[in-house]
């Protein structure tokens, strides 16, 4: 299974910025960021493709946060800027790494859509 590392949480200001990065052991087909706030479910932020680079986003992020990748280091990073603290959870990412799971509605953000998660980043957003 491939591996994920996260990296780049911490504590920041509300109109900041923080960049996280997402190490994988390998290419998949799809990658993903998803956040979790204390209390609540585990949402969906945003994702990409390896292949094509598109880009999908939760409406709660758009136009503040960005996903790119670095297909020579097998990373994909979530540039978040104008930070709010409701922005404040454990980051996760996740991978997409099956054919079938590539091929149906990974792009909207369901759970069940990603074969493998990292152990997560702080960020915390003080008002």
């Amino acid at each position: 299974q491939v591996q994920l590392v996260e990296s780049g949480g911490g504590l920041v200001q509300a109109g900041g910025s923080l960049r996280l990065s997402c190490a994988a052991s390998r290419r998949t087909y799809a990658m993903g960021w998803f956040r979790q706030a204390p209390g609540k479910e585990r949402e969906f932020v945003a994702a990409i493709s390896w292949s094509a680079g598109s880009t999908y986003y939760a409406d709660s992020v758009k136009g503040r946060f960005t996903i790119s990748k670095d297909n020579t280091k097998n990373t994909v990073y979530l540039q978040m800027n104008s930070l709010k603290p409701e922005d404040t959870a454990v980051y996760y990412c996740a991978a997409v790494d099956t054919l079938a799971k590539y091929e149906g509605s990974w792009y909207r953000g369901g759970l069940g859509s990603y074969d493998a998660w990292g152990q997560g980043t702080q960020v915390t957003v003080s008002s």
